[in-house]
């Protein structure tokens, strides 16, 4: 075991602090580039790839060259990755518990409303600058562009994604013959344009397909991050394993604990034998 622990230790940081030069690199590639959904995501992809740039290289030089604080370090930042993972994890799953499309008599796809997610996400979704670097990034990923083109019989055959259905066109239910426009519709019915930059981007229909479009990922980041908690418990048991052996061999006893605590005597061990001297003294 003490070779097994270093040594497997040594190799899955040699391994990830080879994963995190492309996960950087990719970061810096990304803010280069002018795309808005591009550079949304670069901050991210740059922290975790020096943590884990950092935390490998910690975890690397422990294991295998016995540097105790390196090791120390590593599993320091470790225990608290898995923390991290596991907040995230349970806070995702209730975030993302509500929400859901609304089936369309007649149709294909499913639309969706706003008031059925979380608090959370509305609010998160509602913010202005949020939301505008959003828009942004729909308008430049073309997503209504394929639908100009379709008539109505394609509506009732083919199927949308949440984000075509909520921002590509009005909601199903609008009627926009001029008897039906003096009674109440939906807000959204009046918030549609058929200019190519305005279609439904400002419709809380909008808002709701990208809330379902995150919905689905997030429930798939999360099912990933149970495994990788998983798969980080395992990591930090061998680690502390390597640590321990790493800690062994800076003592005299390299295959066995070093149990001298002290050097010198306590300090009272003078006083208390004076005194029982001087009591065999006079008695």
């Amino acid at each position: 075991m003490y070779r097994f622990s270093n040594t497997v230790i040594g190799f899955l940081n040699l391994f990830t602090l080879l994963a995190s030069i492309p996960i950087i690199g990719a970061g810096l590639w990304m803010a280069r580039s002018s795309t808005t959904c591009e550079s949304f995501l670069q901050t991210p992809l740059l922290a975790v790839g020096f943590v884990v740039l950092v935390v490998s290289l910690a975890g690397f030089l422990g294991a295998c060259f016995h540097v105790v604080w390196a090791l120390w370090l590593y599993l320091l930042v470790m225990f608290l990755l898995i923390v991290t993972l596991l907040g995230i994890t349970i806070f995702g799953f209730a975030v993302t518990s509500q929400g859901g499309g609304v089936p369309v008599p007649g149709r294909v796809y499913k639309e969706y409303h706003l008031e059925d997610y979380s608090p959370w996400l509305r609010s998160r979704i509602k913010d202005p600058h949020y939301w505008n670097t959003i828009r942004r990034c729909i308008l430049g990923s073309k997503t209504c562009a394929k639908l100009s083109l379709w008539t109505p019989v394609d509506y009732l055959r083919n199927d949308l994604t949440p984000v075509q259905s909520g921002c590509c066109k009005p909601p199903t239910a609008c009627n926009y013959a001029s008897e039906s426009m003096m009674t109440a519709q939906d807000e959204d019915c009046y918030r549609w344009n058929n200019a190519p930059d305005v279609l439904c981007y400002d419709c809380d229909s909008c808002k709701a397909g990208v809330l379902e479009s995150i919905r689905g990922d997030w429930h798939k980041l999360s099912v990933l991050n149970v495994v990788m908690v998983v798969l980080l418990i395992g990591i930090y048991s061998i680690g502390c394993c390597a640590y321990r052996n790493t800690k062994r061999a800076e003592t005299d006893y390299p295959y066995g604990e070093n149990r001298m605590t002290k050097v010198r005597p306590r300090w009272d061990f003078y006083w208390w034998r004076w005194l029982r001297d001087r009591r065999e003294w006079l008695y």
